[in-house]
């Protein structure tokens, strides 16, 4: 997610009520998203998350311009089984405003007519959202292919380009990574993510 999508929030969540009403374009693709500007990786799979997951979270992105810190907040709700996963991002005041589907090798997505190219992608929601809660094995095979690489070290987790350079820096603030704040930081960007969830229901996946 990129800091320009963040930094479009501002207007996109004052006239997401007046286009309530209208017609959203729904698309379709595989399951690839872009990590950088000549890179794009292949997502795990809904079921390599190891277990069912409801959770309400609250995603706030920080960037520095050229005058101040910015600071804008996306509200979004995840469910994850063994066969799908769903996700519905929200204005604050509770419009859905952008929507995912990964099914079936598949990712299906809409966004609130009028906003298309002003919410970050919901490809993009959905990457920072696994890439931190996604065990480590799950990206191996995908990050491999393109040859990047992800450590978890305790509480982080870092993300290496084909270069060897780090270029994602993750910070856990509690062993159950559901609990407290997980906080990601685009190190080439500049921009940091906080993920908080505000609550959360978790069952392993039965053999």
């Amino acid at each position: 997610m990129s800091v320009r999508s963040f930094q479009q929030l501002v207007s996109s969540f004052a006239i997401a009520l007046v286009l309530t009403a209208c017609a959203s374009a729904p698309k379709e693709v595989t399951p690839k998203v872009q990590i950088s500007d000549e890179i794009a990786v292949t997502l795990p799979t809904p079921e390599q998350l190891g277990y069912t997951l409801t959770a309400s979270q609250l995603i706030s992105a920080t960037w520095a311009t050229s005058t101040s810190e910015r600071s804008e907040q996306l509200p979004v709700q995840l469910q994850v089984d063994q066969d799908k996963l769903v996700l519905a991002g929200f204005s604050s005041w509770g419009t859905r405003i952008l929507s995912l589907n990964y099914q079936s090798e598949m990712i299906s997505t809409d966004v609130l007519a009028g906003l298309q190219g002003v919410l970050p992608q919901p490809e993009q929601v959905l990457f920072n959202l696994m890439i931190t809660l996604w065990p480590g094995s799950a990206w191996e095979g995908p990050l491999n292919e393109v040859r990047w690489q992800l450590i978890d070290k305790g509480n982080s987790r870092s993300i290496f380009n084909s270069q060897g350079e780090q270029v994602i820096d993750i910070q856990y603030s509690s062993d159950e990574r559901l609990d407290g704040d997980i906080r990601f930081h685009q190190l080439s960007d500049d921009y940091t993510i906080i993920i908080k969830t505000l609550q959360y229901r978790k069952t392993p996946f039965t053999p």
